[in-house]
């Protein structure tokens, strides 16, 4: 039914480790291959393409559903549905971002102070140019196929590139002064797709189990035993999405309890459960978490 593209790249082993995580597993041949295969009845087709190319390929109907970055959306100017966001990078589970850097020794902490005539080099020379047309600053925008960074002082002035962490601009010598956009991964649809009735069923039913397997990286399930004289004392130690589930215990006496943890929070909660009388505590993975 739907025509599914995911990103080839830096997105790539994310995207693949998520789809699995939301069983839906994507199988091809080799890594090098385009095509791939969802058993699922709801997805008729897979293809790896290009996160840049992914947006336009989505609005012209080329593919019902992708997924792609919003930069790639601003940056080409598609017409896209925003179905959701996928709070997945290449590294964390934060936004990446596209700045403005300059070397560390140019003495510009401001936008403002690029002067008129420098050389931009950056992969996304729409945002760029739109950028600074509006504060009003002529530049010479030069398209770039990677390393950008590499390329000040000796080629270029300044650049414009995405970055997740800041270590590798930094690492390079390089000090972020503006922030273009903020970028997160996004499940696209093609508008026409996305207001056709069972498609769009069918892509919703997908965000569900994406959603559902992202959310479920950050908790852990905890179930644990404890006595009946002190439940309220471990209760008020316990997180949970409503409530914990508690349970009694055959023979009377003991109550058997269990709620959602954050991850986080699991290495310090547990001695602590202990100290309150928890006996029998496991702790479990969660593969989704379906509100």
């Amino acid at each position: 039914m739907l025509k599914l593209v995911i990103p080839k790249g830096s997105l790539e082993r994310a995207t693949f480790e998520l789809f699995e995580a939301a069983d839906l597993k994507v199988s091809r041949g080799s890594d090098r291959e385009y095509r791939g295969s969802i058993d699922d009845p709801r997805i008729e087709s897979v293809a790896i393409l290009r996160p840049q190319e992914i947006p336009m390929y989505v609005e012209d109907g080329y593919f019902d559903i992708g997924v792609t970055g919003e930069d790639w959306i601003a940056e080409t100017g598609s017409v896209v549905s925003k179905v959701t966001a996928l709070d997945y990078s290449k590294q964390t589970d934060r936004p990446v971002k596209i700045v403005l850097a300059v070397p560390r020794d140019a003495g510009i902490t401001s936008p403002e102070q690029i002067k008129p005539g420098s050389r931009i080099s950056t992969e996304f020379p729409n945002l760029t140019k739109a950028y600074f047309e509006k504060l009003g600053i002529p530049v010479r925008i030069f398209l770039s196929y990677g390393a950008t960074e590499a390329k000040v002082p000796e080629i270029v002035d300044a650049i414009v590139d995405l970055t997740e962490t800041g270590s590798t601009l930094r690492r390079h010598g390089m000090d972020i002064v503006d922030v273009l956009l903020e970028s997160r991964t996004q499940l696209i649809a093609n508008p026409a797709s996305f207001e056709d009735r069972e498609k769009r069923q069918a892509i919703e039913e997908l965000k569900i189990l994406l959603k559902g397997a992202i959310a479920a990286r950050s908790q852990v399930l905890v179930k644990l035993n404890v006595s009946e004289a002190q439940l309220n004392n471990v209760i008020a130690l316990l997180p949970a999405m409503k409530a914990p589930t508690v349970s009694q215990l055959a023979g009377g006496g003991y109550l058997a309890v269990e709620t959602l943890v954050p991850k986080s929070q699991i290495n310090i909660l547990i001695p602590q459960l202990k100290a309150e009388g928890a006996e029998d505590i496991i702790e479990l993975a969660v593969t989704k978490i379906i509100p």
